[in-house]
């Protein structure tokens, strides 16, 4: 086994290129058989594995800097830096991140958990190293997926123009997790028609480079076939944005991606090296169908990736606005990217002409269902909490001043587990809640959420329905357009909490029943606009207040009824935040993370008993 004696990328440069081939084989053993085991990102780094190997042949990832877009696919990348014998803790508590860390390992440059940035950032640290007077390489490694957002073309334009030497990679796969769209995948397509121009063009100048004035000649020639090229022949978006390019590239050949990821390297300038290659390559169930070996949950790989069974809050929505659509054309759905991942999937079956995927630009996104909205149509924006932060400034400036009714489904609300801090959706709570005119509604039930979506969709002005991810806890009562309701009364002290986290405080209130203590419970369906009066009411009976959320401290449910509270002139014995305060959550499961942030049954009832027996 070539991978055992692998404990650096020193280790890698020293290979024979015969041994190269079985390396990449025995990575792909591997990383099917550590995923299976952990659950984690599998098809996305099958296809990059030939591509991770030649990288660390060509640069020093310890010196030079090498920026994922996404990182995902970045698993190679640290069992070939000294990691591999972590990945039995891969994803989980306390383990192995599945995103690169830079307080992991001096081989991972910078965090990297959304698209579309490594461009930007490689320029930032190019440009760094120019005026520091340093000495290093440095790549972005970006995927087409990540060339669907407009924060790219920002970064590649001011790149191109720079003239800092700088390696682009463009990992081009077809796909980011579903197939991707657009006019920049059909100016891809185009390209990959020309794999035999680069061959031709590394060979005759390195003819020139042995013959003497060999290099001026190759030079002047240049000079001229460009001019003559932009004259009759269209180029590349990206030779007109400054690039050099190389490609495409077969991104499963690593000869072929050494030789020209040396020659990007060696060049003073900045270069763009298309590579083309096949998602879920070499494990046959995720090349046939690599959305589904996206995320995946452990599996048996001799078995493959089967869907997942039951129902959760994202298949429930989509469920619903599939019912809400069949009896309204005016609604539309629109998705940055992830139509599987957030439920569409049916929807987009059944109306495709009113489903819209956008690639992954979330920006765009909301600016485009703004102008949907102004002129009729109802969209509704489904996405990733984390991902919805990326669209801020539209949120407020091309929906919110102008009052238009845009529904944002906030899918993977609060902890989601293992993916860590870059996909936690733990600020939603509290920024859209600062948008004025934004209605925030917040469900703890599969039923709720079924109420709170028809609803949303006769509102006026924006509203944004946010619910976690996974399966429901207790099936709770429907909502009836209340801003909060008592699930349970009591007299020592008032509990709070909206969502899922409604379920920890109803448990945490029959287990201090039986120690004598009577809580009330208070689920809130409506966190903005807030209405503090039934929890103010509640604290004027009882005396106490726990509010529970797992969102960031600042602009949070419970900061605002705290204000609510002092405005009253009403002074609570004791007052209790608990939340996520200042810091961004690890990963782990999201009981794990719930009892490691205090946010869980047990933690409410220490800290009740606390209060109420000692305060």
């Amino acid at each position: 086994m070539i991978l055992e004696h692998i404990s650096s990328p020193v280790d890698v440069k020293k290979l024979d290129r015969a041994q190269l081939p079985i390396l990449c084989e025995e990575l792909r053993q591997f990383l099917v058989e550590s995923v299976s085991r952990t659950g984690g990102h599998l098809a996305s780094n099958l296809g990059t594995v030939e591509l991770t190997v030649a990288i660390h042949r060509v640069f020093d990832t310890a010196r030079d800097r090498l920026v994922f877009d996404v990182g995902h696919q970045c698993y190679v990348h640290k069992a070939l830096t000294g990691r591999r014998e972590l990945f039995s803790t891969l994803r989980q508590f306390g383990g192995l991140g599945g995103f690169p860390r830079p307080d992991e390992s001096i081989h991972d440059a910078f965090v990297a958990g959304h698209a579309s940035n490594s461009v930007s950032v490689a320029l930032g640290m190019a440009r760094a190293r120019t005026l520091l007077g340093e000495n290093y390489a440095v790549a972005a490694l970006i995927g087409d997926g990540a060339l669907t957002g407009g924060l790219a073309y920002e970064g590649l334009n001011d790149a191109g123009d720079s003239r800092e030497p700088l390696v682009v990679i463009l990992n081009d796969n077809g796909m980011s997790i579903d197939p991707n769209v657009g006019g920049i995948s059909a100016h891809l397509s185009r390209l990959r028609l020309r794999p035999g121009y680069f061959a031709f063009k590394r060979g005759y100048r390195t003819l020139l480079s042995h013959l003497p004035g060999g290099m001026s000649l190759y030079r002047f020639n240049h000079r001229i076939k460009t001019a003559i090229k932009k004259a009759i022949y269209p180029c590349s978006l990206f030779e007109d944005m400054g690039f050099t390019y190389l490609g495409p590239v077969d991104g499963h050949n690593v000869e072929q991606l050494c030789s020209t990821l040396s020659w990007a390297k060696e060049m003073d300038c900045p270069v763009l090296v298309h590579v083309r290659t096949i998602k879920g390559k070499g494990y046959i169930p995720a090349e046939r169908k690599p959305e589904l070996c996206h995320g995946v949950a452990p599996f048996d790989p001799q078995v493959g990736i089967s869907e997942s069974p039951g129902q959760d809050f994202s298949a429930r929505f989509g469920h619903m606005l599939t019912e809400l659509a069949a009896n309204n054309p005016r609604i539309c759905a629109i998705t940055a990217a992830m139509g599987e991942g957030t439920g569409l999937s049916a929807f987009a079956h059944t109306f495709p002409e009113r489903f819209f995927d956008v690639g992954i630009a979330e920006g765009h996104a909301v600016s485009m269902a703004a102008g949907m909205a102004k002129q009729g149509m109802i969209p509704v924006f489904a996405v990733y909490s984390t991902f919805l932060q990326r669209s801020f400034d539209m949120l407020i400036h091309d929906v919110a001043l102008q009052k238009l009714h845009v529904v944002l489904a906030v899918d993977r609300a609060g902890l989601v587990g293992a993916d860590g801090p870059t996909h936690h959706g733990c600020e939603d709570a509290a920024y859209l809640s600062q948008i004025p005119g934004m209605t925030v509604l917040s469900p703890g039930s599969f039923v709720q959420l079924d109420n709170m979506l028809q609803e949303a969709i006769l509102m006026d002005g924006p509203v944004a329905v946010r619910y976690p991810r996974g399966k429901e806890g207790r099936a709770l009562s429907p909502w009836k357009g209340e801003h909060a309701v008592v699930l349970r009364e009591g007299s020592d002290i008032t509990l709070v909490s909206y969502g899922v986290l409604i379920n920890e405080l109803l448990d945490a209130a029959e287990a201090l029943s039986a120690k004598g203590i009577s809580a009330e419970v208070i689920q809130y369906y409506r966190i903005s606009p807030l209405d503090p009066h039934p929890a103010l009411d509640s604290v004027k009976k009882t005396g106490r207040l726990l509010v529970l959320e797992d969102c960031v401290e600042c602009g949070s449910v419970g900061q605002r009824l705290a204000a609510a509270l002092l405005q009253a002139g009403i002074a609570p014995r004791s007052l209790v935040l608990k939340n996520l305060k200042d810091h961004f959550t690890t990963q782990g499961t999201v009981p794990q993370l719930r009892k490691a942030e205090g946010l869980d049954a047990e933690a409410v009832i220490r800290s009740v008993c606390e209060v109420v027996c000692h305060g």
